[in-house]
């Protein structure tokens, strides 16, 4: 089946968004001097994300991040999903909604995107409407989700791209300047499922509620960074009451670049790039290697169908799922 690319503009900001995983192939926006670059990772062709498996700009679901062993009990049915990573399910599965392709409808510098996932798909419950809306407005780009399903099941959408604000000037994020909006911070285990605990971040390396630069402390002797070789965590975002309010923001000092994250999700995810060994080659014929890229994924929390104690996932039959991320997009004064 051929792929199709859609082109969002709007103002100084450019998107293009491929059918197949709904991905965001790239983001365009200005330096300080109003310089248009790219400021997310794609691959060299865009047909080689049929075959990706970083998920780069990915649309991931039916759920996003772990379960653990693929397994969780709803209404006393114990449901199954196959695993893919070190014996855990991993963005929904192998074959996941970043898998799919998606029916797209543009208006403007609006694209809409839907899909329909099957009954036991992916060994989930119930045939699953999903609809994801790209819109550029406002120097932000907006992704807003939303759901419906005919049986009671789990459902964590969010979006996976890989962003670096210096526009190709670093090929490391490790200068960039990250703040986010979290007291605590779900430690995980040796396969990088959350212990079930919530950790305060004051004097720990996951302290980012003041700015500090992503390589700061990202080789900090830490049992947690060494587990996950880097970033690779869930930050329980404070005072969440699903409205839209600030998560993060990252910063280039070099480029002027600064992106705000705001989300009415409970968590972010922080992942540095840990697992890109310069295997895959991204745009230019320069190969991606760790901490290229960083994602802010906003997400309700990893393992949350295992976890009484977490923000429930469960979407009964015939409710609206609803969820809305906004990465704004901004210049810093000269230094």
């Amino acid at each position: 089946m051929n792929t199709t690319i859609h082109r969002l503009q709007a103002g100084a900001l450019e998107a293009d968004i491929m059918d197949f995983g709904g991905r965001l192939l790239a983001l365009r926006a200005p330096d300080r001097n109003g310089v248009l670059e790219e400021v997310t990772l794609g691959l060299e062709h865009p047909d080689s994300h049929r075959t990706d498996r970083l998920y780069l700009g990915a649309l991931v679901g039916r759920y996003a991040n772990r379960i653990a062993h693929g397994r969780f009990i709803l209404n006393g049915h114990r449901y199954q999903i196959p695993v893919n990573d070190r014996g855990h399910a991993l963005h929904g599965g192998p074959q996941g909604l970043d898998r799919q392709y998606w029916e797209a409808r543009q208006t403007g510098a609006s694209l809409r995107l839907r899909h329909v996932s099957p009954d036991g798909d992916c060994g989930f419950p119930g045939t699953l409407e999903v609809d994801v809306t790209y819109t550029l407005k406002d120097a932000a780009l907006w992704i807003e989700y939303g759901a419906v399903c005919d049986a009671d099941t789990v459902i964590n959408l969010t979006s996976h791209p890989y962003f670096n604000l210096a526009g190709g000037a670093d090929p490391s994020l490790l200068g960039h300047q990250l703040v986010i909006h979290a007291n605590r911070f779900l430690p995980v285990d040796a396969a990088l499922i959350p212990t079930g605990e919530l950790q305060e971040v004051a004097g720990t390396p996951f302290d980012f509620r003041r700015a500090h630069t992503i390589g700061s402390r990202i080789h900090d002797d830490d049992d947690q960074l060494r587990r996950a070789g880097g970033y690779d965590h869930t930050f329980a975002l404070s005072a969440w009451d699903q409205s839209l309010r600030p998560a993060a923001q990252l910063s280039d000092a070099r480029s002027g670049r600064c992106m705000e994250v705001l989300t009415t999700e409970p968590g972010l995810h922080l992942y540095t790039g840990n697992s890109l060994d310069g295997s895959v080659m991204g745009r230019s014929g320069v190969p991606l290697r760790a901490h290229a890229g960083v994602c802010l994924e906003t997400q309700h929390f990893p393992d949350s169908p295992n976890r009484p104690g977490f923000p429930s996932t469960v979407l009964r039959a015939g409710h609206r799922y609803a969820s809305t991320t906004v990465y704004r997009f901004s210049c810093l004064p000269p230094a």
